[in-house]
């Protein structure tokens, strides 16, 4: 399949589908196809789990051949305390002891990363077999009620669209993820993401090295408040001090030297003097500075592992190559940097030695290291909030492209924004404000939270001639679900991710529903005023320069027939004149004879049966109105005397 955006200005930017789960880019390289991702993820867990047991193996016998070594200090040292031996034998198996630390200390950790792989592929697994629901985050710290569709399609919570597309492990790649979903992006930027997660579908050993980086690190890095240290005012100033400071430092030790040399100690004593007074009063700055890089250096040094990923990978798609360089720091890389702000936090540490506190002071080290902290900040941090969002935004794609990679017959939409089919907008009554006309057309939809086996397909279309479709039938039929496989393929695709359909076709659009309103006891608001105010906020966007695509659930169902009808159509007519489309449900038979009042609306149905004794669906989308009722036959089947 061909997906395509085109420009307003005639030009096309197209995309290729290639078989079965990687897609060439109009970029000049051709991705190697990967294999199928359940036999993929299977041999790879099976080969993680085995490293992981041989390192736990190697771990006890290295364990055991430590204690091995401690016993044989203690004799060395039992020898040595008798005379027996000399005591510069207990250098033997000290040495042994120290090596052999350090290779557990890499053992234990690639023990760990075993670990963490394991677990991304026991996952990516449930993915694909459809029991990935509660073994992910949920992003429940996003949801919002005031927003117009998250609650209503499901997208952050338990069994969510976020759990089931995240893989990020970092607060900033979280946040991406959940503001890609929450916000449609601009044609341009859906395609841009689209060639992105295209290079790196099968880009598998990839995924697992920054899902292993990303897994170690977790949420651990405090984003807001290591940006707020970056981007602070100078705790030392004015800058040239700091020339001062070395020319001072520069003369003490001359005057040492001169007095180790010639016993004149006049010289170095004024020296100390001079030191002392100018330190005294920028001590209490000085300590503000050193010690206010202690908690963004280690955020720092976490982040850094996750940038050395980036940095070492080579991309063509331009979204892709913009995040390397994204990171780069005035020539060096952004982990080179990190990298200098370690040894600077270090070289502060050795402050707390007892042995170097005199060098310490007589070189004044404490103000220098925290002059060239301040310097850091200055040169490098103006780029750290860039480093957190690059992270960010390539953790949001990793996890597209993992769920692109794990359905391999989702296909991108298409992004519709011919300049030839530019109409007036109907809220502009002079038509002076042109934009482009709503459009959905969607070919065997499925909802991507419902299991494949489960899920049933159904075409949906709205378009110029066919702008609303009145959906009646029983509960339970799949009246709901249909309104939410609209708007979660919807919020797909404007995110730049793969739809769970046959094919999509789409103009730009807002989205709004209503299928999940609830009232508020504490703010003392019935269910009735908050879809109406929910309806307000609807048609507001409405007359916005993007058409909206509504989906409304049992429209006012919260008032008498007669005012739901009358309001109902009222409602509806005035979404269609400002160039809305979208689909309402509802059980009330009337509401299905007002599509002769409602221009380009169109009935639609679900049926249900009763087959021994039970109720049957085939949640297939029919033709028309509902023509028959099975509530009072429920009713009577369950036991109520009706």
């Amino acid at each position: 399949m061909y997906f395509v955006l085109i420009h307003t200005d005639g030009t096309a930017t197209g995309l290729e589908d290639g078989p079965p789960a990687v897609a060439k880019s109009r970029l000049s390289h051709n991705e190697p196809v990967p294999p199928a991702p359940f036999t993929e993820y299977t041999a790879r867990l099976a080969a993680r789990r085995q490293a992981h047991e041989s390192l736990t193996r190697r771990d006890a016998s290295i364990a055991a051949l430590r204690l091995v070594l401690f016993a044989l200090a203690l004799g060395v040292v039992a020898l040595a305390w008798r005379g027996a031996v000399s005591a510069w034998w207990l250098a033997v198996p000290a040495t042994a002891f120290l090596v052999l630390a350090v290779h557990h200390d890499r053992v234990l950790r690639a023990r760990d990363r075993a670990a963490r792989a394991v677990a991304f592929y026991e996952r990516g697994l449930a993915r694909i077999e459809d029991r990935w629901q509660g073994t992910g985050a949920t992003g429940e710290r996003f949801l919002t009620e005031a927003h117009p569709y998250a609650a209503d399609l499901d997208i952050f919570g338990k069994g969510s669209l976020f759990e089931l597309l995240s893989i990020a492990r970092t607060q900033s790649g979280e946040s991406t993820l959940a503001a890609w979903l929450t916000g449609p992006a601009a044609p341009d930027e859906i395609v841009a993401r689209q060639e992105a997660i295209s290079e790196m579908t099968g880009a598998l050993d990839l995924r697992e090295s920054f899902a292993a980086e990303a897994a170690a690190v977790g949420t651990s890095i405090h984003a807001d408040a290591l940006v707020a240290w970056a981007e602070a005012m100078p705790a030392l100033t004015p800058p040239w001090l700091r020339w001062v400071a070395a020319a001072i430092t520069a003369a003490t030790v001359a005057a040492g030297l001169l007095y180790a040399s010639t016993g004149n100690e006049v010289p170095f004593l004024w020296m100390l003097a001079v030191q002392s007074i100018f330190a005294a009063p920028q001590a209490v700055r000085v300590l503000r500075a050193l010690h206010g890089a202690d908690g963004p250096a280690r955020d720092l040094h976490v982040l850094r592992h996750l940038l050395a990923v980036l940095e070492r990978e080579r991309f063509s798609a331009p979204r892709l190559v913009a995040l390397r360089e994204q990171i780069r720091a005035q020539g060096e890389t952004a982990s080179v940097a990190i990298a200098h702000l370690q040894r600077l936090v270090e070289m502060h540490d050795w402050q707390h030695n007892a042995f170097f506190v005199p060098i310490g002071l007589i070189l004044m080290w404490g103000t220098h290291v925290a002059w060239a902290i301040e310097g850091w900040r200055r040169r490098h941090g103006h780029l750290v909030a860039a480093w957190l969002r690059a992270v960010g935004e390539f953790e949001a794609l990793v996890s597209l492209s993992a769920y692109r990679y794990e359905h391999p017959a989702d296909p991108f939409p298409e992004l519709r924004t011919d300049a030839s089919t530019l109409a007036a907008d109907p809220s502009s009554a002079s038509g002076t404000r042109a934009r482009l006309p709503a459009l959905f057309v969607g070919t065997a939809l499925a909802h991507p939270l419902l299991a494949s086996a489960r899920a049933v397909r159904n075409d949906v279309r709205l378009d110029a001639g066919q702008r609303l479709l009145i959906v009646s039938g029983s509960n339970m039929s799949g009246k709901s679900t249909l309104l939410r496989t609209v708007g979660v393929n919807a919020v797909l695709a404007f995110a730049g991710a793969p739809v769970r359909a046959a094919g999509l076709q789409l103009s730009p659009l807002v989205i709004g529903a209503t299928l999940r309103i609830q009232d508020s006891l504490l703010e003392g608001r019935s269910r009735f005023y908050a879809e109406i105010s929910r309806l307000r906020e609807l048609a507001e966007m409405a007359t916005g320069p993007v058409p909206l695509l509504f989906l409304l659930d049992e429209l006012l169902h919260g008032t008498n027939s007669h005012d739901r009808l009358v309001g109902a159509t009222g409602v509806l007519r005035s979404l269609l004149d400002r160039g809305a489309i979208g689909l309402v449900t509802t059980h009330d038979l009337a509401l299905t004879a007002a599509h002769s009042d409602l221009a380009h609306a169109t009935n639609v149905h679900f049926e249900e049966w009763f087959e021994e004794g039970e109720m049957r669906f085939d949640y297939t989308v029919k033709a028309g109105p509902v023509t028959r009722s099975n509530a009072l036959a429920l009713m009577r089947a369950v036991g109520l005397d009706v």
